[in-house]
């Protein structure tokens, strides 16, 4: 019992050791920078073009945080660099801390121009035809000042921009678990069904089942999403082939026009295909596939103030939606 209790005093012992090392000046910003631009880049040649700096700097920054530390970040091989354990712990934080200066420098630039304000939403294809749009109108009626800048991107890129400040929220379709460091709220839940253009030749078959419908051409959501894999499990659990001829996409203006011009089959949002009058929703159920639509924030960090008021707008509109 006592080597036991021995080993767990030197193991806080060292903890508090680097805490302190942290905090003694040494450590940099422009060190939680370096390293997490060479995490996202995979090399330090192309880490130091992003940074607009030496490779020998690049390494020599490296090197001072890693003696900092007491650890190695990165595994060094022919074809560039992989976090270590302790470099996947270490780009998590300095990702946050980096996440929070960038929000510090948004509220005191709105205090400044409190007149004016910006907020920026990242949308996903699940947010952005019904949601968004009316939330953003009804903003704008109230702060005409206020500017809305809207980046539509895939959830994965969408979250990586929430980590690294460069948003302010994004609205879409809710994970059942948050990413870490992510908040979600939930607005409103919307089933997904199939969609076609008017007059598609799927309709002339009766209750047509997933199986009926592979020899049609689809568009899919792209593979890093969660509907898609829904979708090829339903295909799966009717015994059917996931569709040969498919377009991955998640653009709605793209996926609209395609759908609308040819005999292209989608599975939408409920809301997409019942607010326009050239799309047609096909009699065939897909189970328990839904859309949790909703709103993912950094956990732990007050929104700015226009991000704030988005967010009301949000709400509202989605109380209008689900009556």
């Amino acid at each position: 019992m006592s080597i036991a209790v021995s080993d767990m005093s030197i193991c806080a012992y060292r903890a508090g050791m680097l805490s302190e090392k942290l905090l003694d000046g040494r450590l940099k910003i422009r060190h939680l920078t370096l390293v997490t631009t060479i995490a996202d880049h995979g090399t330090l040649i192309s880490a130091s073009k992003a940074l607009h700096v030496t490779q020998p700097v690049i390494t020599r920054g490296l090197r001072e945080v890693e003696e900092i530390l007491g650890v190695s970040l990165f595994h060094r091989g022919p074809r560039g660099v992989t976090p270590t354990i302790y470099g996947s712990s270490f780009i998590t934080h300095a990702r946050t801390i980096l996440a929070q200066l960038r929000q510090a420098g948004g509220q005191i630039d709105l205090l400044i121009h409190a007149d004016v304000g910006r907020v920026r939403v990242g949308t996903h294809l699940a947010g952005s035809n019904v949601l968004l749009p009316h939330a953003i109108t009804s903003l704008k009626a109230e702060h005409p000042r206020l500017t809305v800048e809207v980046q539509e991107a895939t959830p994965d890129l969408l979250y990586n921009a929430l980590l690294a400040g460069e948003t302010d929220m994004a609205v879409g379709r809710l994970r059942a678990t948050p990413p870490p460091g992510l908040h979600q709220e939930r607005l409103y839940v919307e089933p997904i069904l199939l969609v076609t253009r008017t007059g598609h030749p799927a309709h002339n078959l009766s209750r047509p089942r997933l199986a009926d419908l592979t020899t049609f051409p689809w568009i899919l959501p792209v593979e890093q999403t969660a509907l898609r894999a829904e979708l090829e499990e339903a295909f799966l659990h009717e015994g059917a082939a996931v569709p040969q001829d498919i377009v991955e996409c998640t653009s709605m203006p793209l996926v609209r026009e395609l759908l609308v011009s040819t005999d292209r089959i989608a599975a939408l949002p409920s809301l997409i295909a019942k607010s326009d009058d050239r799309l047609a929703l096909l009699d065939t159920g897909l189970g328990s596939i839904s859309r949790s639509v909703g709103v993912t924030v950094l956990a732990g960090l007050p929104l700015v103030p226009a991000a704030g008021t988005l967010l009301q707008h949000l709400r509202h509109a989605a109380r209008d939606l689900e009556h």
